[in-house]
């Protein structure tokens, strides 16, 4: 009761309702989150609960996994509260990240095979598809197709949801690069969100921002490092994602018709989309599994440059920044120029890299 008499006094003050969320959804969470990760981190060196170096790892000790754990709880008890509207109008969508996170977590503590995680994947598309109802149904005229058919609808949105959750996860390699891509593709949708009123959506972004913060504070620690573990990339992969066909959805309703959605999505995804792309490429030019791990990732690439790991990871959060800027000021083009530019500039900033890289092991040779 005292929680509400509280925001009933608030409300007194004559503070908008939509402040008092925004402040609220971030203070809860952001708070759930640095209290919660310590606790967290000593639990994990009493029981050994660690992710133990190997070739390709970016780290030399032995660093706690279970970050994804406050992300999760942080999530859940700020929308809970300050995003009503998210549990009336999208049913299954706790549900769908509750499986996840237990899929995840199992994986942090006892490795879970890749197809039993792509398994909790679709199960978790499943309910926002057929539960929530929202799903891929137009490409806005890009290509030059307009609105799709029912299951082929759900068919891409199968597929997207499930590209871009492990395209995160992928980003994923050193401090704090999956949380300062995570908070600038979140401070997109809340400018989005809140430019069309679907403010428990904002409510959602908002969380995601505060918890990433409250991480963040421990992965760039050396002391009390922790990672965020597949509990965490998935999780939040899954309502990145969420959001972003959540856009699509609502970008084709007559009232608003945002007929460059698609690609602007692209725009905020860059980094994700890019580095994804760019391993799958390189794989398979150089005949190896796609899937198969290496260090091809922009991020490797970058780091081989003699960057450290917290200069690599501001350098990917700004070209991801600027990626988001000029989707935003060129967002008036038609759809299929909007697109070549895109890939333009993408190809451009991969090219760049590889040069650099050869550059340098070039000098380093001679």
């Amino acid at each position: 009761m005292e929680n509400f008499r509280l925001l009933d006094f608030l409300y007194q003050l004559s503070i908008s309702p939509v402040y008092i969320n925004i402040i609220g959804a971030f203070s809860f969470a952001f708070f759930i989150t640095i209290i919660s990760i310590p606790k967290i981190i000593r639990i994990s060196f009493k029981k050994g609960l660690m992710d133990v170096p190997e070739a390709r790892s970016s780290h030399v000790n032995k660093v706690p996994t279970l970050g994804g754990v406050a992300l999760f709880f942080g999530i859940v008890v700020s929308t809970s509260i300050f995003a009503t509207e998210l549990g009336a109008n999208y049913a299954f969508f706790l549900s769908a990240i509750t499986i996840l996170f237990f899929v995840g977590l199992m994986d942090d503590l006892l490795v879970v095979a890749p197809d039993k995680k792509l398994y909790a994947q679709l199960i978790s598309t499943t309910l926002i598809i057929f539960g929530s109802g929202i799903m891929i149904n137009s490409f806005y005229g890009l290509f030059g197709i307009y609105e799709l058919n029912y299951w082929v609808g759900v068919i891409i949105t199968y597929i997207v949801f499930i590209v871009l959750i492990n395209a995160y996860n992928l980003i994923d390699g050193i401090d704090g690069l999956a949380s300062g891509v995570g908070i600038v593709i979140s401070l997109a949708f809340i400018f989005i969100f809140y430019r069309i009123f679907d403010y428990s959506i904002g409510i959602l972004a908002i969380s995601i921002v505060a918890v990433l913060v409250g991480f963040l504070k421990y992965n760039l620690s050396e002391r009390f490092k922790i990672f965020m573990g597949d509990t965490g990339s998935m999780v939040i992969g899954f309502i990145l994602t969420f959001m972003a066909i959540r856009f699509l959805y609502i970008a084709g309703l007559p009232s608003y018709s945002i007929v460059t959605a698609p690609v602007l999505l692209l725009f905020i995804f860059a980094i994700p989309v890019i580095d994804t792309l760019n391993v799958f490429i390189v794989r398979v030019l150089q005949k190896k599994h796609p899937l198969k791990p290496d260090k091809n990732h922009l991020h490797h690439q970058i780091l081989k440059l003699g960057y450290t790991h917290i200069q690599t990871t501001i350098i990917i959060v700004i070209i991801n920044i600027v990626f988001v800027i000029i989707g935003y000021y060129l967002r008036n083009l038609e759809i299929n120029k909007l697109f070549l530019i895109f890939l333009l500039l993408s190809i451009s900033f991969v090219a760049l890299l590889r040069y650099l890289t050869y550059i340098n092991n070039t000098n380093q040779k001679t």
